[in-house]
């Protein structure tokens, strides 16, 4: 069992350096098509959207919460408020439904 955990450690490393590699090997020209290139670009905006979006909503007591202060982030980050605006705003909103829900029974 225990050598089976090193071969998937090396595996492992072996795909993430490829990913990362071969790009750069096999592509030696500017990628010139816009649908590619857009695509490109917002890879790690998607990726770390991804990566988030389940955190917000488990990270509170309840799942309303989470989903309360996700919608209250995008309303305030809609109005073009700064990243300390939205995440202030989000931490009063979950204070606020962490209060409220359980009095009206949704919790």
């Amino acid at each position: 069992m225990k050598n089976n955990t090193y071969i998937y450690l090396l595996i492992m490393a072996l795909v993430t350096y490829l990913i990362r590699v071969l790009p750069l090997t096999i592509i030696k020209k500017q990628i010139k098509n816009k649908f590619i290139r857009s695509f490109l670009y917002y890879v790690p905006y998607v990726t770390l959207a991804v990566m988030t979006f389940p955190a917000i909503i488990t990270a509170t007591q309840s799942p309303a919460s989470g989903i309360i202060a996700f919608l209250t982030g995008l309303l305030v980050a809609f109005f073009d408020a700064n990243l300390f605006k939205v995440a202030v705003s989000c931490c009063v909103s979950v204070f606020i439904s962490e209060l409220v829900l359980p009095m009206i029974g949704l919790i």
